[in-house]
């Protein structure tokens, strides 16, 4: 089946196996020769016109027309001199079917019809009684032009399947690799939005504590800094159990990912959001918090020293679309609290569904004015624009809002301070 499906016209050691073919071929012929009569036994002038009829298949691949020209000369002599006719027929066999599996359909058309004019003339002034041996000769050469196209189309249908075969393998591969970079995009964003935010507040904290025992070290507020220690020690904790949680869900090989990049369990009956300003509870279990989670930011960001005043109005709103609105949250209130510039920093934290959207704002009355969200959020300038190391804060808020559909804006707010604003679409139910 191999070489049935190989193209002949590029298959290996082409003119070793047609030597080995014509060879074959002419063995045939001498066996024809010596056991059929079916005309005068062949002299010196037929054996070398036999010659001369089988020697050119040996290219017949690589000059079909030309191999069965040379062929159909030196049959047509031989059959003149009334040799045994049934000798050169499987030479002239070969050569009429490389014809027809190595050309187009038009070419095997105009051969079979080149081909049965001289023959048919020929037949018709020798033996002009013979109708019955028109009919065969006709038959047999129609029969072979049709077997060799019919088997061009099958080797055409056959490296169409394989074809197809290695296209789908590779879309397969590629799919494999475009999945990896998503899910390496994805822990890359939860890790961030994790650690960021913890950091963030512990720095926060360690400096009102530094603050505190440095200001007036023969009054120290040993109390004051008792809270900012014990609220680093909270911190730390729950960050640890957000990133056991990520771990966890991330080793979970059955329903860590779906291909829009987000948790399978997401959409499963009891999976909803937790609270906690974490990804989950603190003993490090549960699924991706939503907007019931948004409490416990806001209350970590007061502790930090910012007001936040939040207003969420939102029923019914997807884990999904929950889980991508609370990091978008998460990072603005991040920046916000490390580059609002100020002590008395509100942060208005709004979120409303409407018109099949839920829309998510979070403006904050800091260093904002003029300044850009590349700048704000580390995007090439480093943080705060200081010289610092490049940041992904803006990036990773576009990548939450597309990864479910919506689109994000961050910018200088209307007034004054830095507005983050995300439209995320929300799915419609569908009708009972």
């Amino acid at each position: 089946m191999a070489v049935v499906n190989r193209d002949p016209l590029t298959a290996p050691h082409r003119a070793r196996n047609d030597a080995f073919l014509a060879v074959g071929v002419a063995v045939l012929a001498v066996v024809f020769a010596l056991l059929l009569d079916d005309g005068l036994p062949p002299g010196p002038p037929g054996w070398a016109l036999l010659a001369g009829a089988h020697v050119p298949l040996v290219w017949r691949r690589s000059r079909p027309l030309l191999v069965l020209l040379v062929v159909a000369a030196c049959v047509t002599a031989y059959h003149a001199l009334d040799y045994n006719h049934a000798v050169p027929i499987p030479a002239t066999l070969v050569a009429l079917y490389t014809v027809a599996a190595t050309g187009t359909v038009r070419r095997s058309l105009l051969t079979a019809v080149v081909v049965l004019g001289p023959t048919l003339v020929i037949n018709t002034f020798t033996n002009p009684d013979g109708a019955l041996e028109l009919l065969r000769i006709s038959g047999w050469v129609i029969t072979v032009l049709f077997v060799g196209v019919d088997a061009r189309f099958y080797r055409q249908y056959v490296a169409s399947i394989v074809e197809r075969a290695e296209r789908a393998e590779r879309t397969r591969e590629e799919e494999a690799r475009r999945r990896v970079v998503e899910e390496r995009l994805r822990i890359a964003r939860d890790l961030h939005d994790l650690l960021a935010h913890s950091i963030t507040l512990i720095g926060v904290r360690t400096s009102v504590a530094a603050h505190v025992l440095t200001a007036d070290p023969d009054r120290l507020d040993r109390r004051a800094v008792a809270q900012a220690l014990d609220d680093i020690a909270e911190t730390c904790r729950t960050a640890r159990g957000e990133l056991r949680t990520t771990l966890e869900v991330l080793r979970a090989d059955e329903t860590s990912v779906s291909v829009g990049g987000e948790r399978e369990w997401a959409d499963e009956p009891g999976s909803g959001p937790s609270s906690g300003s974490g990804l989950g509870s603190p003993d490090g279990r549960g699924p991706l918090p939503g907007l019931d989670g948004l409490g416990a930011l806001a209350e970590a960001a007061r502790v930090a020293g910012a007001e936040v005043e939040l207003s969420v109005h939102a029923d019914g709103v997807p884990p999904s679309v929950g889980a991508a609105a609370y990091r978008i949250v998460q990072e603005a209130l991040t920046n916000a609290i490390r580059h609002g510039g100020r002590e008395d920093l509100t942060v208005r934290v709004g979120l409303r569904a409407a018109g099949g959207t839920l829309r998510v704002t979070v403006t904050d009355d800091g260093a904002g004015q003029g300044v850009s969200g590349a700048v704000r959020y580390g995007v090439g300038h480093g943080r705060g624009g200081v010289g610092g190391a490049p940041g992904f804060g803006l990036v990773g808020m576009r990548e939450r809002a597309r990864s479910v559909g919506g689109t994000l804006d961050a910018g200088p707010g209307p007034a004054e301070g830095f507005e983050v604003t995300a439209q995320l679409p929300l799915p419609r139910e569908e009708p009972s």
